[in-house]
């Protein structure tokens, strides 16, 4: 009995010690934790028009970018970090919704983008941005030998796990 009260009582302090509740301004941050604002990206110039556009899939960072009107898709591509080592680059597609509500959908190849001004065609394969467009980028999950390796160990730890429960 006395030493449940005096872990009781040793809880309350610490509990007053180290809780306490300081008093913030309403809206003001709290030092102690972060706020994330999601994949919003800023690269606009004040100097120009700038557009909204999105890119989503695999890239380092994908969301939502202001930049300006003069921007390209591989420029977009390096706002967003890069490619993955996993994204499919020969099948980058840009979503544009049109005026009369109507959708249109872009496929080109990362070498349409960088051999763009050498290309015979007479077709303009990469279009401009514009604003609200969507660049997704496909790609498929790659496992690597850790990604393996952890598979493996769990399914033997839980065959295992289950052999023992079984013998005894």
């Amino acid at each position: 009995m006395k030493k449940s009260f005096l872990v009781l009582v040793l809880l309350v302090l610490t509990s007053l010690a180290w809780g306490q509740n300081k008093n913030y301004e309403i809206g003001s941050m709290n030092p102690q934790m972060q706020r994330y604002n999601g994949g919003f990206y800023d690269y606009s110039d004040p100097t120009d028009v700038n557009i909204k556009v999105s890119v989503w899939g695999f890239v380092r960072y994908p969301g939502k970018y202001v930049v300006p009107i003069y921007t390209n898709v591989l420029d977009l591509l390096s706002y967003a970090g890069g490619p993955s080592d996993a994204a499919h680059l020969d099948d980058l597609r840009l979503y544009r919704v049109l005026p009369d509500s109507t959708q249109k959908l872009y496929k080109f190849d990362i070498n349409d983008i960088w051999w763009g001004e050498q290309l015979e065609s007479d077709t303009l394969k990469v279009p401009q941005l514009k604003a609200g467009d969507i660049l997704s980028v496909p790609g498929s999950q790659k496992y690597y030998l850790r990604d393996w390796l952890s598979m493996v160990l769990s399914i033997f730890s839980a065959l295992t796990s289950l052999a023992i429960l079984l013998t005894r």
